[in-house]
């Protein structure tokens, strides 16, 4: 992996859920990998939205002791906060791409923070929003190279660009 990896709650969730071994195993995996790599980031409305699911809708639900251990060590990750920015960065985010308020909390943060993948099962598997591709961490491993989330370039446009058209003579003599 070559750049920051966002974190959606859903991965820590399924970090502590003990009813889908192989989720959990691979959620596990993941998290330990970005741990190792020093790549994992996510926000403070992730770690709240984390501690609410797992001490609150989790069954069997996690005692909210534990669950305060987890986002208190996640908070070596520096999560992003939520201020003025990152709503401006959600809004248009949910104007251009139609999404969710809180997915384009998510993933605003994660442009904000310059990551390159953003695991979550929220959104499309595969999905590019700008800069951010988002990935389901049960579909790709954490071992697998970056090229498989990498952001392709946009195609240059067919499009005539905007603007009076230049002559081909002052093109090619002036």
């Amino acid at each position: 992996m070559t750049g920051p990896c966002f974190v959606d709650a859903d991965v820590f969730v399924y970090a502590r859920d003990p009813r889908d071994a192989a989720k959990q195993a691979r959620a596990l995996q993941w998290i330990a990998h970005l741990w190792q790599e020093r790549l994992g980031r996510t926000s403070v409305h992730v770690l709240s939205e984390y501690y609410v699911f797992a001490t609150r809708t989790l069954k069997p639900n996690v005692a909210p002791g534990a669950a305060w251990d987890d986002v208190r060590e996640l908070m070596a990750w520096r999560p992003l906060a939520v201020d003025e920015a990152l709503l401006w960065r959600a809004r248009e985010i949910e104007q251009r791409w139609d999404l969710s308020w809180r997915d384009s909390m998510v993933v605003g943060a994660a442009q904000l923070q310059d990551c390159v993948l953003l695991l979550t099962e929220d959104l499309p598997d595969g999905a590019a929003f700008g800069g951010v591709t988002a990935r389901s961490p049960f579909t790709l491993s954490a071992e697998e190279p970056s090229a498989i989330y990498a952001v392709t370039p946009p195609a240059r446009s067919r499009h005539r660009p905007r603007g009076r058209p230049r002559r081909l003579a002052q093109a090619a003599g002036a």
